[in-house]
């Protein structure tokens, strides 16, 4: 029996499912016509007339917001029919105003809905089209098929971006154990789709620039309409995907309960489940397609419609709660909008997408949510990650292997570039000679491929620092919000005059080590709870990548190529002043894990173990994780922002050498610096004389392993 995470779940849910605590409701409809009945109605009906009032006023807000002097009045007297109303303010209000107020509407309900039935067919108030990576398989979809210059009618856009999305959906759900997993699990689950498909639509914004442009923009979810007709084709899909979900609320209700007992009572669960991820597929389509991927409203309006049913629990029926989540997604996407246009100025809103805003919304209140949960106790190792004992012959055997692995690989990428060399021209720039075209080309490529080594080994040995730290053998810089901070207090500075290495380096561990001790803070209650940790990680993460989308679409146009080419991952350019702190900071990081290589398999056992053999368990958890943090801060410095390489080598090592850190953390840095080395010498040689980022070229390299692990370790 797999452990619960004791996190809030969707209402309805028994106790044991998902770890939920609320209280779960009768099945089947109270009568109306006994007291308890009248008043569940009552309070139903009150709701969503207070929901669609609220809605009606942010929607007439709205309508006032923009960069011409039209106000309240003259949207009155164009309701009114007034013949007063002069032609300009006609065109204003129909022609701009009413169309993106219109789609902030249709995306936020859609949303909204598509989030409650995500939720309850998962039994995880954390489930969302973004945790599910919809939205990024909806997207990558869509960039593919712009890259590839197939003009497509909207319909056809919107079925290719349906198909997207549901791919990735199932696929999210297969590698986490389908319904009522954990919750841990289902979103580090959606977390790894979704880097993968954003580092292959990043890849695809690259390399067909002119083919894709304007949706980098739209790829923060931008309401900005031409007219109506992307609303008036999107609608009909809004609606008959609403009336379908209404359709299984009886079904929904009884699913909280548990598969066994939804069986017993009647409900086909495995064609439930199909036909809701459809129709939430179909409706997370349906918005990517009208605005772009607008993020976290899916979360956050789920979430926050069930807050309300403990004041009224008619909510806590589907047949209510669908249609309230989506009035309450539609208010939270029209007030952000309107919100960011009313603070910051319509002139200036333009070029701000809409999601930045609602995903700044949704990354608090996942942190909300991990914050309610209770302590679960030690994370469990889940089966299939675990690594067998292996003699010391192996070890030996394995380190000299790795090692011979990054020599070579250095070589190669001192070799390799748009025009090859040969091991003797390296002999002679060692010496001082060769021609001057030799010489500078070695010069540009040593310290790349010192950066790439480097770096990958700094990352890795932050990864198995985390790993044990934290008992999750998923967990990864990245995904507790530390390769995020770093990477927007480089941005911060990045664009800025005079900025060099050394202002990017110290603004990178500000903003790692700032990260790592608000996560860290947060997750903190009495004690640290690991799974606690990595989802306010989570949470961060997403919250520092909308602040770092703001600032690149604030940025002068001239640095927004090169600063979206820093946060992808790329050696290019680098020099020794950039390389020099990641190899002192692992000068000094290797020795410190060589001395606690010992309390290290300690903190990977359980929380008992490390105290009862007089382990300064939190001390030496602060320690181990401030150097991760530092080691993340250097290695964006050096490569920019890259993932996975901090998952996957502590893995492999584990996979070759034996769980004990004293042999799998020399070999973790090994491979990878291997890992990112080669990804270097891909992205610089494969699409020649055009460059692929190492950091998008080490994520697909590093994505299908990371869904093998998933799928190995399920519980």
């Amino acid at each position: 029996m797999s452990r619960s995470d004791h996190l809030p779940a969707a209402p309805g849910v028994h106790p044991g499912a998902a770890g939920a605590d609320v209280e779960v409701p009768r099945p089947g409809p109270e009568d109306p016509r006994t007291p308890a009945g009248t008043a569940r109605l009552a309070g139903a009906a009150v709701a969503l007339v207070v929901l669609l009032t609220a809605v009606a006023a942010a929607a007439g807000w709205h309508l006032t917001q923009g960069t011409s002097a039209v106000g309240f009045g003259d949207l009155v007297g164009l309701l009114t029919g007034r013949e007063d109303i002069d032609a300009g303010t006609r065109d204003v209000l129909v022609g701009s105003r009413i169309p993106r107020l219109a789609a902030g509407l249709a995306v936020g309900f859609a949303l909204g809905v598509a989030g409650a039935l995500f939720q309850s067919l998962a039994r995880n108030a954390l489930a969302s089209p973004d945790t599910l990576a919809v939205t990024a398989g909806a997207h990558f979809a869509v960039s593919a098929v712009a890259a590839f210059g197939l003009a497509v009618p909207l319909a056809a856009s919107g079925a290719v971006a349906t198909a997207g999305g549901l791919l990735a959906a199932l696929l999210v759900l297969g590698l986490a154990g389908g319904s009522g997993t954990s919750t841990t699990r289902l979103i580090l689950a959606g977390t790894a789709v979704a880097l993968a498909l954003q580092a292959a639509t990043a890849a695809l914004l690259i390399l067909f620039a002119q083919e894709t442009t304007g949706l980098f923009a739209w790829g923060g979810g931008s309401l900005s309409q031409l007219g109506l007709e992307a609303f008036q084709r999107a609608t009909p899909v809004v609606l008959v995907a609403t009336g379908g979900a209404l359709l299984l609320a009886r079904r929904l209700d009884l699913l909280g309960l548990g598969d066994d007992t939804a069986g017993v009572l009647g409900v086909p669960v495995r064609s439930t489940r199909l036909i809701g991820t459809v129709l939430a597929v179909l409706l997370t389509a349906a918005a990517v397609t009208l605005a772009g991927p607008i993020g976290f409203v899916g979360l956050a309006a789920p979430v926050l419609a069930r807050l309300v049913s403990r004041a009224v629990p008619a909510l806590q029926r589907h047949v209510v709660l669908i249609p309230a989540a989506g009035l309450v997604g539609a208010l939270v996407v029209v007030l952000a909008d309107a919100v960011m246009r009313a603070a910051i100025g319509a002139d200036r809103a333009i070029s701000i997408p809409t999601g930045i805003t609602t995903t700044l919304l949704g990354a608090a209140l996942l942190v909300f949510l991990a914050r309610r949960g209770r302590d679960s106790g030690p994370t469990r190792q889940p089966p299939g990650t675990g690594a067998m004992a292996r003699t010391a012959r192996r070890f030996w055997i394995v380190l000299a292997l790795c090692a011979s692995a990054v020599a070579g690989v250095a070589v190669l990428g001192l070799l390799a570039g748009n025009t090859w060399l040969r091991t003797g021209d390296v002999a002679l720039w060692l010496a001082g000679e060769g021609s001057p075209f030799l010489r500078f080309a070695l010069d540009e490529r040593a310290p790349r491929v010192a950066a790439a080594l480097l770096a990958g080994a700094a990352l890795a040995l932050s990864g198995s620092l985390v790993q044990a730290t934290c008992r999750n053998p998923l967990a990864e810089p990245g995904l507790l919000g530390i390769t995020g901070g770093a990477g927007l207090g480089a941005v911060v500075v990045a664009g800025g005059a005079g900025a060099g290495g050394t202002a990017t380096l110290l603004a990178a561990a500000a903003g790692s080590l700032l990260a790592f001790a608000v996560v860290y803070g947060l997750a903190w209650r009495g004690g640290l709870d690991t799974d606690r940790l990595v989802l306010i990680g989570i949470g961060f993460w997403y919250g520092s990548m909308a602040v770092t989308t703001y600032l690149l679409l604030r940025a002068n146009p001239f640095d927004t190529p090169r600063i979206f080419t820093f946060l992808s991952g790329t050696t290019y350019g680098r020099s020794w002043s950039q390389v020099l702190p990641v190899a002192v900071l692992l000068l000094v990081a290797v020795p410190l894990a060589v001395v606690v290589r010992r309390e290290l398999d300690l903190l990977a056992l359980d929380e008992d173990t490390p105290r009862l053999v007089g382990v300064g368990l939190e001390r030496v958890r602060l320690l181990v994780l401030t150097v991760a943090a530092l080691l993340a801060a250097a290695s964006v410095i050096a490569v920019g922002v890259v993932g996975f390489v901090g998952l996957v080598a502590p893995h492999l090592a584990r996979a070759l050498v034996g769980g004990r850190h004293a042999r799998s953390v020399p070999v973790s840095l090994l491979v990878g610096a291997t890992l990112l080395g080669v990804a270097d010498v891909v992205g610089r040689t494969v699409l020649a004389p055009a460059e692929l980022p190492a950091g998008l070229a080490v994520a697909l390299i590093g994505a299908p392993y990371f869904v093998y692990l998933l799928s190995r370790s399920r519980a």
